[in-house]
């Protein structure tokens, strides 16, 4: 089943993503699709998740957070209110191993007034690319 809208992400676990954007306006709603497929253990909610991640602002090419960058992956719990709703929403249920790209519009993730700190405005619909690297 095709995703329209969604972001071309290089289909390759552990690698800088690349991200092509189809078009000036995000989907809408919260989307998740999985492009690599894991085959370790399944993320559940209450898990403590290991990712690496690179998140964009829909449209921009500047990462506003990239842990691939830092070469320092992020660990926290899942499905706890611990990350943004759109995280808590999109990972638990996929496999260690697999690269998520997920399309997070602001009601899912900083809301109205969103994160000018990091340049994100209350409209911007963020976009992350997520490989998941472990979970207990």
């Amino acid at each position: 089943m095709a995703q329209t809208n969604m972001p071309e992400v290089n289909a390759e676990f552990g690698a800088t993503p690349t991200i092509t954007f189809p078009a000036p306006e995000a989907p809408a709603g919260l989307k998740a699709i999985e492009i690599v497929e894991g085959d370790g253990p399944m993320v559940r909610r209450g898990d403590t998740v290991t990712v690496n991640y690179h998140g964009v602002v829909w449209g921009k090419e500047e990462p506003f957070d990239s842990s691939f960058a830092r070469h320092q992956p992020a660990s926290f719990g899942i499905g706890v209110g611990q990350v943004i709703r759109g995280w808590d929403q999109t990972v638990p249920g996929h496999n260690v191993g697999s690269r998520l790209v997920v399309s997070i519009p602001p009601e899912y993730g900083y809301g109205s007034h969103g994160m000018p700190q990091a340049g994100i405005g209350g409209e911007d619909t963020l976009v992350f690319v997520i490989d998941i690297i472990s979970t207990r």
